[in-house]
C-alpha cells in the first residue's frame, strides 16, 4: 500500500500560500519589517543644509540641490533623482566636482560651531570627497539651545 505524500505537504503548501497572500510592499499589522520608503520629508518640501571644516551649505527640492561654500556664495544648482529609501532620503546628480549624492537620515545633529540643534544628519559625497553636516526643513525646523 503506497501512502500519499499530500498529508506531509499540507503544512509547507499552507505555509507557502499565506506567505503568498502578502505583497512585498504591504505592512502587514503587527509585522515588525515595515517594508515601506522613509516618509520624513515630502517629496515637495525643501532641506535646507549646512556643514563645518569645510564650510558648505545649501537646499535641495523640487527645483533641485543648490551647494554653496564661501568661494561661490551664490551656488551651483543642479537636477537630482530624489530616492526615499528605510532610513532617509538621498538626492543624486552631477555637480562641477562630480557625481554628487545627499542623504538625509532622521537624527538629531549640531553644528558644532552654535547652540543650534537640526534634526536631520546630511552627508554629502562629491566624487570621492565626503561632508558631515546638519538639516532642516520648515515642518522640522531648526531650534535653538535652552
Amino acid at each position: 500500500m503506497t501512502r500519499s505524500p499530500l498529508p506531509m505537504l499540507a503544512p509547507i503548501l499552507a505555509f507557502f500560500a499565506l506567505a503568498a497572500c502578502h505583497s512585498a510592499g504591504e505592512q502587514v499589522p503587527g509585522d515588525t519589517n515595515d517594508r515601506n520608503p522613509w516618509n520624513g520629508i515630502a517629496a515637495g518640501e525643501v532641506v535646507h543644509f549646512l556643514g563645518t571644516e569645510p564650510f558648505w551649505g545649501g537646499q535641495v527640492g523640487p527645483d533641485g540641490l543648490t551647494y554653496t561654500t564661501p568661494e561661490n556664495e551664490k551656488g551651483e544648482t543642479v537636477a537630482v533623482n530624489r530616492f526615499a529609501g528605510r532610513g532617509g532620503v538621498s538626492f543624486s546628480g552631477t555637480l562641477a566636482g562630480g557625481a554628487a549624492t545627499l542623504m538625509v537620515t532622521p537624527a538629531p545633529c549640531g553644528d558644532g560651531m552654535s547652540d543650534a540643534r537640526y534634526p536631520f544628519i546630511v552627508t554629502l559625497q562629491i566624487a570621492q570627497k565626503t561632508r558631515s553636516g546638519c538639516g532642516w526643513t520648515e515642518k522640522r525646523p531648526r531650534t535653538t539651545g535652552q
